[in-house]
């Protein structure tokens, strides 16, 4: 498995990277730039996340359609160029459109179908914590190095950093990252394919999670820095002392997270203690009158999100078919970004007029009918996948699937030569299945 995703897990890591490493002194370079002022300071540091809400369907559709290579390629084309605009800029409005092209490269989606593509759902969520422990790395390397670059040799550099960073992940690519399998399947081109998504119950609940995950973060990465330096007179150079040490933790919560939630095949469990880590983190610095209670509160967050994470993508991606998978995990993303790009909005508005007590309180709330809603989503412990190879079934019988009840979908991997049949195990076993296939 390592071997299979190791490659597209360092493209992930580094372009996760060149994002994060501007953020520590991003504000400070843009606004010293021609027009300049604070209200566009935060559209040039939140810009991206909009047109990333914007593009993730869009994006996935297309990998959908043209594969997953040639979208990637697509989309760190276009950070490129988002990149280079941004290290050349010398006044705000350039700023901004830079910033917006590096998210219009939106490639998350993609490359999270693509290790589903290429992962049996067995171990999907082990891969996902691989990957999402290789994007904390890349956050907790770029609160370190964005500020050490950055006053050593400009800001802009950055820029020019970012923009190496995509070149070489189109190399990585192309001489790393083997081909996902070619899959036939008996779905029928559907132009519609978006409104059955929206439409799915459990696919539904997943987005809305993503969504209050990624707004939580958001929330947290405003209010963590605004009183660990007014309340707690900590140096803005000393705030990675904060952050590195909460993101070790929050690693090894991944490794928790995928084996309680996939060897253990608990995923609903897990979810609702990342969402109670959740409350009571913000619980903690709510209540928190020294700085070490208050780093309490810090740890525990970053332990729910790192719980959450590597489980998110993995528990969409088996509630999407698998002609969909681009376009769900796109749907998935889109309503990450919109937490993402709203969380801070209406978090900065509370924090001002009415303070932490209040953030913590809407806080608590709101995990608590999150609670609820994940205590509705279908269990995916009973959907089971066998692997037939080709030489096992007859191809004029495989029609016998499609009206059997409890056969969830099928499909070929011409690549390893399998007929993967997904099926609900409580409604049909193997034995099964294998007489109405030979």
């Amino acid at each position: 498995m390592i071997k299979a995703i190791f490659p597209l897990s360092l493209i992930i890591s580094l372009r996760f990277l060149g994002l994060f490493i501007v953020l520590p002194v991003l504000s400070v370079y843009a606004l010293n730039l021609e027009g300049s002022n604070e209200l566009l300071v935060g559209i040039a540091i939140g810009g991206y996340a909009l047109t990333q809400m914007l593009l993730q369907v869009p994006f996935g559709m297309l990998s959908d359609k043209i594969g997953r290579k040639a979208t990637l390629t697509f989309g760190l084309i276009i950070f490129i160029i988002g990149s280079l605009i941004c290290a050349y800029s010398t006044e705000i409005y350039t700023l901004i459109f830079g910033r917006l092209l590096q998210g219009a490269g939106a490639i998350g989606a993609v490359a999270s179908a693509m290790i589903s593509d290429m992962v049996r759902e067995e171990i999907r969520a082990k891969a996902m914590a691989f990957m999402g422990a290789s994007i904390a790395l890349s956050f907790a390397a770029s609160m370190v190095l964005g500020p050490l670059i950055g006053a050593y040799f400009g800001i802009d550099k950055l820029f020019f950093l970012t923009a190496f960073f995509a070149l070489s992940s189109i190399v990585i690519l192309y001489l790393k990252v083997p081909n996902p399998p070619r899959i036939t399947h008996n779905y029928e081109n559907n132009t519609q394919e978006i409104f059955a998504i929206l439409k799915d119950p459990d696919l539904v609940k997943m987005n809305i999670t993503n969504l209050l995950q990624k707004g939580m973060m958001t929330l947290a990465f405003l209010v963590i820095p605004i009183l660990m330096i007014q309340d707690y007179e900590f140096a803005k150079k000393e705030l990675w002392m904060v952050y590195v040490p909460a993101m070790i933790f929050g690693i090894f919560a991944m490794g928790f997270s995928a084996v309680m939630g996939e060897k253990k095949q608990k995923p609903k469990l897990v979810l609702i203690v990342g969402i109670l880590l959740f409350g009571l983190s913000f619980f903690v610095m709510g209540i928190a009158h020294n700085p070490y209670v208050f780093i309490l509160g810090v740890i525990l967050f970053f332990i729910g999100f790192n719980i959450h994470e590597p489980l998110l993508q993995s528990l969409a991606s088996k509630y999407a078919k698998v002609h969909q998978k681009g376009t769900a995990l796109g749907v998935f993303n889109t309503f990450g970004y919109l937490g993402t790009f709203s969380g801070s909005l209406w978090g900065g508005h509370i924090l001002k007029w009415y303070g932490m007590d209040m953030v913590s309180y809407i806080v608590i709330i709101t995990c608590l009918l999150w609670v609820v809603l994940i205590f509705t989503l279908k269990n995916p412990i009973y959907t089971k996948n066998l692997y037939v190879p080709f030489k096992e079934f007859k191809e004029d019988k495989l029609s016998n699937l499609e009206l059997e009840k409890g056969i969830i979908e099928w499909y070929k991997n011409e690549n390893e030569e399998l007929l993967v049949i997904k099926y609900d195990s409580k409604i049909i076993h193997e034995e099964k299945i294998y007489t109405l296939i030979n």
